[in-house]
C-alpha cells in the first residue's frame, strides 16, 4: 500500500497532480479511518500505463478511455494525424530557424515571401544590411541572403564574358526608338548591363546618354566600348541603384530600360520612373510576358518561382495606363531576342561546367535554359513604348 506522497514519488508526479487525477476519476484511493488516502500497486501500475499512453500524445481523457475499454482506433487515427501535422509544422519552423542562422537554404522561403509581400521582403532585407540594389538581387536572383555573396560571385563569373545579360536585339531597340514622337536630347538608361542597347542608341541618335547599372564588371565592358568608339563626350556611365535614382535638375526626355524593370517590379518602375520624365517624355521598357492563357504546368511552376509577377502584354498595357502613360506601341521582340541571349549563355555554361560543378547558379541557369526550350511560344519578351501624360 502507498500513501499519496509515496505514490507521487514512485511515479514522478506531484501530490497535487494525483489529487487532480482523483477529481477526474482517473484514480481511486481508499481513505482509511485516520483520514489518509492509500493506494495499491495496481493503482501505481495504472498510473505508469497512463503515462506511457500520454507519451504517445493522448490526452488524459483519451488515456482513460484506453485504460477502461477497447482501443478507439478512429480516435487514435485522428490523434496520429494531428501529431503528424504538428511535427510537420515544427519541422518547418526548425528548418527556417536553422536557415536564418545560415545552417540551411533560404531559397524556398525567399521565393514565398517575394510572392506574397515583395515590397516588405526587400525592405526587410535592407534592415539586414543589404542595400536596395543588393536586396533586389537577393529577392530575384540568389534567393538566399546567407549564400548571396558566393552565388553572385559565381553568377558574375558566368556573365562577365557575355555581351547580353538579357533577351534583346539591335533591331528591337531601333524599332522602339522609331516609335518615339520626337528626337531625344537626353536619355537615361537604367540597367544598361554591358551596353549593347546603349551603343545602338548612341549610333541612332544625337542624344546625351547616361547609362546606369550596379554591376561594375558590366559597366567596365561598356566603358571600353565607349572609349573604342570615341563617345566619352556623349555617354556618361554611372553606378546607380535603380531603386534610388536621383531626381535630375532637368527631367529626362527618354528613360530606357531593356530587361531590367522586373528587378524593381514593373508596376513600381512605372510609377517611380514617371516622376523622372518631362511631360510628354517617353519610357521604353522590355519585359518577359505570357504568350498563352494556358501554359504548361512545368512552365508555370518555373516562372511562379522565378518571376511571380509575370503578366500578359494586355495586363502591362493596363498597368501603364493606370500609372499615367499613353501607350505609343508595344511589340513582340521575337524568338531572335531570346536566342541572342540564351545561345551564348548555353555555350558559356558548357565552357565553365568543370569549374562550376555543384554550384547552384549552374543548376538554376540550366533549368532556365531547359524551360526556355520546352516553353517555346508560351512566353517571350515584349517591348513597350510609353508616353508620360
Amino acid at each position: 500500500m502507498y500513501r499519496i506522497s509515496e505514490l507521487a514519488e514512485s511515479v514522478g508526479v506531484s501530490r497535487a497532480t494525483l489529487l487532480y487525477y482523483e477529481k477526474l476519476g482517473l484514480l481511486h484511493g481508499q481513505r482509511q479511518a485516520n483520514g489518509y488516502r492509500v493506494y495499491t500497486d495496481a493503482d501505481r501500475q495504472r498510473l505508469r500505463l497512463m503515462q506511457q499512453l500520454q507519451a504517445g500524445g493522448l490526452s488524459l481523457k483519451e488515456s482513460q478511455a484506453c485504460l477502461d475499454g477497447k482501443l478507439d482506433r478512429e480516435m487514435l487515427n485522428h490523434r496520429l494525424e494531428t501529431l503528424e501535422h504538428d511535427i510537420a509544422e515544427k519541422t518547418r519552423s526548425r528548418d527556417l530557424l536553422a536557415a536564418l542562422l545560415g545552417r540551411g537554404s533560404l531559397k524556398d522561403w525567399h521565393e514565398k515571401v517575394e510572392r506574397v509581400a515583395p515590397d516588405l521582403h526587400r525592405a526587410w532585407l535592407m534592415t539586414q544590411g543589404f542595400s536596395s540594389g543588393e536586396a533586389a538581387l537577393v529577392a530575384w536572383l540568389s534567393k538566399d541572403m546567407n549564400a548571396h555573396d558566393d552565388y553572385m560571385a559565381r553568377f558574375m563569373e558566368v556573365f562577365s564574358e557575355l555581351d547580353r545579360w538579357g533577351p534583346g536585339t539591335e533591331a528591337a531597340t531601333l524599332k522602339a526608338l522609331a516609335a518615339l514622337p520626337f528626337a531625344p536630347e537626353t536619355i537615361l538608361e537604367i540597367g544598361c548591363g554591358p551596353g549593347m542597347a546603349t551603343m545602338t542608341l548612341a549610333g541612332a541618335t544625337a542624344a546625351r546618354i547616361t547609362a546606369t547599372d550596379t554591376a561594375e564588371v558590366a559597366l567596365d565592358k561598356l566603358r571600353a566600348r565607349i572609349a573604342a568608339r570615341g563617345l566619352n563626350d556623349r555617354i556618361e556611365v554611372q553606378t546607380v541603384d535603380m531603386a534610388a535614382i536621383p531626381t535630375p535638375t532637368r527631367p529626362w526626355d527618354v528613360i530606357w530600360s531593356e530587361g531590367s524593370a522586373y528587378i524593381l517590379g514593373v508596376e513600381k518602375a512605372l510609377a517611380d520612373w514617371r516622376a523622372l520624365l518631362r511631360p510628354g517624355g517617353v519610357l521604353v521598357v522590355s519585359d518577359m510576358v505570357w504568350r498563352t492563357d494556358k501554359p504548361e504546368d512545368e512552365v508555370v511552376a518555373f516562372w511562379a518561382a522565378e518571376y511571380p509577377a509575370m503578366a500578359t502584354p494586355a495586363s502591362r498595357v493596363a498597368q501603364a495606363k493606370r500609372a499615367g502613360y499613353r501607350v505609343l506601341g508595344h511589340f513582340d521582340m521575337g524568338r531572335e531576342a531570346m536566342d541572342t541571349y540564351y545561345r551564348p549563355l548555353t555555350a558559356r555554361l558548357e565552357a565553365l561546367e568543370p569549374d562550376l560543378a555543384g554550384a547552384r547558379v549552374l543548376d538554376d541557369l540550366h533549368r532556365e535554359i531547359a524551360v526556355n526550350q520546352a516553353g517555346c511560344g508560351q512566353f517571350g519578351y515584349e517591348m513597350f513604348v510609353l508616353e508620360r501624360v
